[in-house]
């Protein structure tokens, strides 16, 4: 399993604790994030999970060579969309399956609203002050750029992927899309 975007390897760990035998490979663009990530994983007691850098829109994974990708809150970040999903595709094995997990815009009026609200003026304040710096103000702004739920769907099915789906969850603030490898 390949996690990309892994940050600290908090998806990790949760794939490795239902799925004891996967051998996870967790990478992301950070050093420092996956500095964390290693710490978190050697006093962790666990085995089985990878720590690579890379960037997602060029793997340094070899074709058809992982059974899935999950990547969570990480996809608006890429520069190219195109070229991330395509190499997500690349390196699936035939039959694999691809997971995103990502904000996406409230479908509600009235939630919307709220949503809106909450992440665009209180969500920034509180993770400056728990984080002591600045990083949760992009937040907002990467969301509302974001591809729509139907664009993502669709760039998915243009690369490749068959059996494209998308679940909306959390009234529709979070969404997962999945789609699998044709058996080529």
């Amino acid at each position: 399993i390949l996690d990309i975007a892994t940050g600290t390897g908090d998806v990790s760990f949760e794939i490795r604790k239902k799925k004891c035998n996967a051998q996870i490979i967790g990478l992301d663009y950070s050093f420092k994030m996956l500095q964390y990530g290693r710490r978190k994983f050697e006093n962790s007691n666990s085995e089985g999970i990878t720590f690579i850098q890379g960037d997602g829109e060029s793997l340094p994974i070899k074709d058809n060579s992982v059974d899935m990708i999950t990547i969570a809150y990480g996809i608006r970040n890429f520069s190219n969309f195109n070229t991330a999903i395509n190499e997500f595709y690349r390196v699936l094995k035939p039959c694999g399956t691809l997971g995103i997990l990502e904000f996406s815009q409230p479908k509600s009026k009235i939630y919307s609203s709220i949503f809106k609200f909450y992440f665009h003026k209180i969500l920034p304040i509180i993770g400056s002050w728990i984080s002591d710096s600045d990083a949760y103000k992009y937040l907002p702004e990467s969301v509302t750029e974001f591809a729509s739920r139907d664009e993502l769907v669709k760039l998915m099915e243009s690369s490749g992927f068959n059996n494209c789906k998308m679940m909306d969850l959390t009234f529709g603030t979070t969404s997962i899309f999945t789609g699998e490898k044709n058996n080529v």
